[in-house]
């Protein structure tokens, strides 16, 4: 649909302070909607009968992008919610390595003919747990294994206390387009305490690494929430950031989960923020970065004027996966790795997460997944409305419900629920239209949850919304 809401991405923000109604919604437990129905929902699968089928409805003119999860670090952060572990010498790197060249080879032969890779992504962990040689010898022949297109984006996410200027050239000789790196913070004592001791020097001195080997982009991801943070250290991170004009920033929450992490009972409940100072201090760096020509992009993701994700987000082509927000446009993601998550036409799939399990698939000559979700037609329509809602703010439910040959009344429930969060000033409720006001944007996964039909047996599992 046309991206006609009013301002819903770059409007300026508010005082900075959580307004007392907001402090209930802010403090509920919510995915992060990368995907709909969320990870969670995923059943276990044996064997590879039912992928396969799926993958063989892929049509020839269709693109494919690709998912790569390397789960290795040499450091543990102790704010760390990702599938890695740390390894201390090569050897068992050097092994998976290759059990990946050959799950590369597996979905290559699986997915037939298409009409090639339009994004490349190598995620962790930490992608530069890998050689400069094994990484470089990876992207040539996922590159060479899916046909990547012209123009196509090649992105890799970076540990800048870990990157060696070797790993850098063999990025760019590699082809790479796009570099995250993976900041959180400067400020030396909140590095200090979650094991993430990496100077604004070095930060800079990789930027301009990458850059001068012909990575065209680099991205910065920050972060809030962690102990010893404030507003006032978390502008002064973000103002050093924008010192370094990297093409995009993201701004994550830190999700306290020790109960799944448990590596991060290093860090103390206490010395967390409260729904208030979290607020504080993702307000701290939003005022940075717009006052330094970032652009606001749906939740949590901010870029130059003339980044493809800002003009994905005015042309009203943003989309959200498991990534994050993009602009990729390729209808099927395909999982590499361990724990890795895809999307096929008629579901998601996710590669068992063990590595052990994972190898063994792969040595027999299985595409490794250990769990999957057949969509349904209803899945389809809400992914969508939750979509539109994290990318634009602004939704037109009856459009969509007609557009997908559901009756217009469909999803009357949830939007009966969006509308008993008018009252706090969260959304607009107009018709069969939803619109998520700009000062409510760090709220928007509250609106979402109305329309997820599966939400309130799991809440409790997800991150704090703000």
């Amino acid at each position: 649909m046309p991206h006609n809401a009013p301002e819903p991405l770059i409007h300026p923000m508010s005082s900075g302070q959580l307004p007392a109604a907001w402090r209930p919604h802010a403090a509920r437990s919510l995915p992060r909607y990368t995907s709909y129905p969320t990870a969670i929902a995923f059943q276990p699968v044996a064997g590879d009968e039912e992928v396969r089928t799926w993958l063989a409805t892929l049509r020839r003119d269709q693109t494919v992008s690709a998912y790569v999860h390397i789960p290795f670090c040499r450091r543990l952060c102790w704010y760390c919610g990702c599938h890695t572990s740390v390894v201390h010498d090569y050897e068992r790197v050097g092994a998976f390595f290759g059990t990946l060249m050959r799950e590369v080879d597996l979905w290559a032969d699986a997915v037939g003919p298409h009409a090639g890779a339009a994004h490349l992504h190598f995620g962790g962990g930490s992608p530069n747990a890998l050689s400069p040689d094994h990484f470089r010898t990876l992207v040539r022949h996922m590159s060479e294994r899916f046909a990547l297109r012209p123009g196509a984006e090649v992105a890799v996410e970076l540990d800048p206390g870990l990157l060696s200027d070797a790993f850098i050239d063999a990025a760019g000789e590699a082809g790479v387009t796009r570099a995250s790196l993976g900041v959180q913070t400067f400020d030396p004592a909140v590095q200090a305490r979650v094991n993430r001791v990496q100077p604004l020097d070095q930060v800079a001195a990789a930027t301009t690494r990458l850059r001068a080997a012909g990575v065209r982009a680099v991205n910065f991801d920050l972060m809030y929430g962690l102990p010893g943070q404030t507003p006032e250290n978390v502008a002064a991170t973000a103002e050093a950031a924008i010192q370094l004009r990297p093409d995009r920033v993201a701004v994550f929450g830190y999700a306290h989960v020790p109960w799944m992490k448990k590596h991060q009972v290093m860090i103390e409940a206490a010395e967390l923020a409260d729904s208030d100072g979290r607020w504080a201090q993702a307000e701290a760096a939003d005022s940075v970065l717009r006052d330094g020509g970032y652009l606001r992009i749906g939740l949590d993701h901010y870029a130059l004027p003339g980044d493809p994700l800002a003009r994905a987000a005015a042309s009203g082509t943003l989309r959200r996966n498991f990534q994050g927000y993009t602009d990729d446009p390729a209808p099927v993601l395909i999982p590499v790795g361990p724990s890795s998550i895809g999307r096929l036409a008629a579901g998601f799939i996710q590669n068992a997460a063990a590595t052990d399990v994972w190898g063994r698939a792969v040595e027999a000559g299985q595409l490794p997944v250990g769990r999957s979700l057949p969509v349904s037609g209803e899945d389809e329509l809400r992914a969508c409305v939750i979509e539109r809602l994290m990318c634009d703010l602004t939704v037109d439910v009856g459009s969509e419900c007609r557009m997908r040959g559901f009756e217009t009344t469909a999803l009357d429930a949830a939007l009966a629920a969006a509308s008993r969060l008018e009252a706090d000033g969260l959304c607009r409720v107009e018709g069969r239209s939803v619109t998520i006001p700009a000062e409510a944007f760090r709220l928007m996964r509250v609106v979402a949850a109305c329309f997820d039909a599966g939400l309130s047996a799991v809440e409790s599992r997800h991150a704090r919304a703000v």
